[in-house]
């Protein structure tokens, strides 16, 4: 197929890209930077400069590609712009679904996030309701998620991917991410509340696999949600940081997802099915890749 990814350069576009190429597809990635080119091209994939901000930018690289599939992997988080992320998923998903649908696009695929249900004791499948009644600072990530979600649906075959919280290369959790350094320096508390994890190149290969599955969400998690006194201190050794402190806090709405119909009904199978060994192997593979180099 010819396949427009939107989010080529990021954490997880830089993996799926190689994927959908070796699969034997044809593939245009966008970026908004002529410098960000060369990383798009390297892979074999054709590069496009387009802003998704700008309508009339987003519907000319998509009616010059002229695309069966648009993949859509854009966020604003590799420097914490919360704002900025929320914005592409309202305005920047808006423009190019409205593109899509004008060049007559009838399959598209998403990126979401699987720890926007509502609270619940146990962890979370798609057919739960979203938080729709949450408060901020979590409701302006509610809303970006409903609007993105809203928007992706207007496509006849949407595939909508409610990821976990990626770890691994190009992550707040590689070995120098955000938060690593934060667990380094102390900063991070581990609480009772649960968090489904992925690694990124799951991510991408359950993207890749998307364009074959039937509409609708789908959670993609590995799977063992775990509390934060659980999966915290592993990741701390792993990193050689110290052991984090603890606490009983938690919010309602820190319960992780479920993984089973991306495995049972979809034959999705993680290369990291569990953290336990993840995070470790994770750091392992950075590191032989810093040698390689």
């Amino acid at each position: 197929m010819k396949i427009f990814v939107a989010g080529a350069t990021g954490a997880v576009g830089r993996i799926l890209l190689p994927k959908l190429i070796h699969a034997g597809h044809e593939v245009i990635g966008i970026t908004q930077s002529e410098s960000k080119k060369a990383i798009i091209e390297n892979t074999g994939a054709k590069a496009l400069i387009a802003d998704v901000f700008d309508r009339e930018s987003i519907r000319s690289a998509l009616d010059e590609s002229q695309p069966e599939v648009v993949i859509h992997q854009l966020t604003s988080l590799s420097n914490r712009n919360f704002s900025d992320n929320t914005r592409i998923r309202k305005e920047g998903t808006q423009n190019l679904v409205d593109a899509a649908i004008s060049v007559g696009i009838k399959r598209i695929i998403a990126q979401s996030i699987s720890w926007a249900y509502e609270p619940g004791e146990r962890p979370a499948s798609e057919d739960e309701p979203l938080h729709v009644v949450a408060e901020e600072p979590r409701k302006s990530t509610i809303d970006g998620i409903l609007a993105l979600e809203n928007e992706v649906s207007k496509i006849p075959q949407h595939v909508i991917l409610r990821y976990g919280m990626f770890y691994g290369p190009g992550t707040w959790y590689e070995r120098d991410g955000f938060m690593a350094k934060l667990i380094h320096q102390r900063q991070v508390t581990a609480t009772e509340g649960v968090t489904s994890f992925l690694h990124v190149e799951d991510a991408a290969e359950a993207a890749l696999l998307a364009l074959q599955w039937p509409s609708g969400p789908v959670n993609i998690v590995d799977d063992e949600p775990a509390r934060g006194t659980d999966w915290l201190p592993v990741f701390a050794q792993a990193l050689g940081a110290p052991t984090p402190e603890t606490t009983s806090n938690s919010n309602a709405w820190e319960r992780g997802a479920s993984n089973r119909k991306a495995r049972q009904e979809y034959g999705w199978k993680p290369l990291y099915p569990t953290w336990r060994t993840g995070f470790s192997g994770s750091l392992v593979d950075e590191n032989n890749s810093m040698l390689d180099q």
